[in-house]
């Protein structure tokens, strides 16, 4: 059985490997962004545009519940993940963050629109995928894989 460290550990390694997810925010459908996270507990930081929709709503409100959605590249891992949506203006956090990919999009770090958003994750539910190679491989073998699966999926605080 997994446990809820295992799962919650190999969430921030996919995240930190694989960086594209959904992001949805209150009235907002969830579309791929790039996440990036320092270490292993949060926040998770996303560049975005004034003219995005989720820009829009953070220039609104200022502050939204957030949904991120992962799926590893590897498809062995995924995560649906609730949280706060905070539009934030650091400029220190921008100038740490900054790299040539997020420059690719925005006239500089000064671009007016560009918005910096912090995702503070709250909850997580995380699963292992259990139709994996292995798993077709026990069925050929006769073993029954959903007892080996049936217990890895957790829900998972991740803050606090």
């Amino acid at each position: 059985m997994t446990t809820k460290q295992a799962l919650q550990d190999a969430f921030w390694k996919a995240l930190d490997s694989d960086r594209t997810v959904m992001l949805g925010a209150d009235g907002v459908y969830p579309r791929p962004m790039t996440a990036i996270a320092e270490d292993a507990r949060g926040p998770i930081w996303f560049f975005t545009s004034i003219d995005t929709d989720i820009g829009q709503r953070l220039e609104t409100h200022r502050r939204a519940n957030g949904l991120m959605m992962l799926t590893s590249k590897g498809h062995d891992l995924f995560a649906t993940v609730g949280g706060t949506l905070v539009a934030d203006t650091d400029p220190e956090v921008v100038d740490r963050l900054w790299n040539p990919f997020i420059a690719a999009w925005y006239t500089g770090k000064d671009d007016p629109k560009l918005r910096l958003v912090r995702f503070d994750p709250d909850t997580a539910e995380i699963w292992e995928n259990g139709s994996s190679l292995l798993a077709g491989i026990k069925t050929l073998l006769g073993v029954d894989p959903k007892k080996d699966y049936k217990d890895q999926a957790k829900r998972i605080r991740l803050r606090g």
